[in-house]
């Protein structure tokens, strides 16, 4: 039996990071597997100085990749489960969910000033329009600016783009071991976390057996019971990166709760909700959710902001 396995991933540092995460963890599983590492670049990176939301679409830092997986010129693909449209290719399959790491943002301050202490006016980087949403909404007197590129370009921006500050997920920065730098946790109340945030996803082709048995034994079923919960969410609502909706689902026992909202960019109406009931009941959940949001005025904020994206539409 061939015992390479060729896996697809972003050429960032954090997505090659990731890669060598799940080849460590398969290796660890699978004696005499030899995982290798093909970088392929995707529509995101080479749009990378354009706010997301502008760039518009799904599926921008997975497609390319998603592509190599139908060509067989990977066996697998490694995804962050927050860039992966909750609609993928009929011929594709998330085979495996690592287990989550730590979902919620975090603040990175040029002077180690928490986000309460930040003098009105003060600068903070975000590739988001829902951490920017909800900043602003906690914080309108400060100044959220858009920050494009990949989290360490990001990081290397707050000393060289006029940044007091900038918000980034956690896993992140754990991840590439810069937890130092950390100033401040978000708490969920203040950040919501997207959907998908801190997981790790393993995509690939359904037919292939002889992949779903090898990365089979990585899928963490508590994570994927919540990620599902919160993709179920979104999917109900068809939102993406030019939509400020953010989710988060803990499992406690056989208890699922899940929190989430939508807002408007600008942060000035948020809509939040809670629901709650067992494991097995994810996708019901996820989508009960989203109708109480639904009805409360989400749809015509979904709407507007549709609206907004055709009147600007993306770059060629």
């Amino acid at each position: 039996m061939n015992q390479v396995v060729r896996i697809g991933t972003r050429g960032s540092l954090l997505a090659v990071t990731q890669a060598k995460h799940v080849a460590t963890a398969l290796r660890q599983r699978h004696a005499g597997l030899q995982p290798v590492l093909v970088k392929i670049k995707t529509s995101g990176d080479r749009f990378a100085n354009i706010p997301l939301s502008r760039v518009g679409g799904k599926g921008l830092f997975i497609k390319e990749i998603e592509e190599a997986l139908q060509k067989d010129q990977v066996d697998v693909a490694v995804h962050s489960m927050k860039d992966v449209p909750t609609e993928i290719a009929s011929d594709l399959t998330i085979a495996a969910i690592l287990e989550r790491e730590d979902p919620s943002d975090v603040l990175i301050s040029r002077h180690g000033t928490s986000l309460d202490g930040l003098p009105a006016g003060t600068k903070i980087g975000t590739s988001s329009l829902r951490r920017q949403a909800q900043l602003l909404c906690y914080r309108p007197d400060l100044t959220v600016v858009p920050l494009r590129g990949n989290l360490d370009t990001r990081l290397r921006k707050l000393g060289t783009a006029g940044l007091d500050a900038v918000v980034v997920a956690a896993a992140g920065i754990q991840r590439l071991g810069r937890q130092a730098e950390i100033t401040e946790i978000l708490s969920a109340d203040v950040c919501l976390p997207a959907i998908g945030q801190g997981a790790l996803g393993v995509e690939i082709r359904g037919e292939d057996r002889r992949m779903h048995e090898l990365v089979g034994a990585l899928n963490h079923g508590p994570s994927a019971v919540t990620i599902a919960t919160e993709r179920a969410f979104l999917a109900r609502l068809g939102g993406g990166c030019q939509v400020p909706i953010a989710a988060h689902a803990q499992l406690d026992g056989d208890r699922l709760h899940l929190r989430g909202l939508v807002a408007t960019p600008d942060g000035t109406v948020m809509l939040r909700g809670e629901r709650e009931g067992s494991r097995g009941l994810a996708g019901e959940i996820g989508r009960g959710l989203a109708e109480d949001l639904l009805k409360r005025g989400a749809d015509r904020i979904l709407e507007m902001l549709a609206s907004m994206s055709v009147e600007h539409p993306a770059p060629p």
